[in-house]
């Protein structure tokens, strides 16, 4: 049997280098990365205090159809002329919003009362589903 011998064919194509990049390196480091910066964070130790709604209190005052919320120079709250606590406060306005026809709450503070105190109050109240409130009293506070 005779030798044969074949010359390689020269417009053959031939095979190419691979020019993409190995990314699954790259891909394993940030991962790695990624997992010791969610290790390193530190714990949120700052709280956010949240009511939330536990039992409901009774209203020892009575709810009329007028109601007024007053605060005086040293931030005490009262409901139609009786000083109460903010927790008293918050079941008179609970129960003034349930009624069938909601009850009006006139919010008349003092001139001397702390701004942050109004704040919470309104807040308080809006928080309870107050519908029908109004101020009171702010023509006195007309001229400075």
């Amino acid at each position: 049997m005779p030798h044969i011998v074949t010359r390689p064919n020269l417009y053959a194509p031939r095979p190419r280098p691979i020019s993409e990049m190995n990314v699954t390196p790259f891909i394993d480091v940030l991962l790695v990365l990624l997992i010791v910066m969610i290790l390193a964070m530190p714990v949120k130790v700052n709280v956010t205090p949240v009511d939330l709604p536990g039992e409901r209190r009774e209203p020892s005052l009575p709810v009329l159809d007028q109601n007024t919320i007053t605060i005086d120079a040293a931030d005490r709250l009262a409901w139609n002329g009786t000083t109460v606590s903010a927790d008293a406060l918050r079941a008179q306005v609970a129960a003034a919003a349930e009624l069938t026809t909601p009850a009006i709450l006139r919010f008349a503070p003092d001139k001397h009362a702390s701004y942050d105190t109004a704040a919470r109050t309104i807040a308080l109240i809006r928080e309870e589903g107050a519908k029908g409130f109004t101020f009171v009293g702010n023509e006195r506070y007309r001229d400075f």
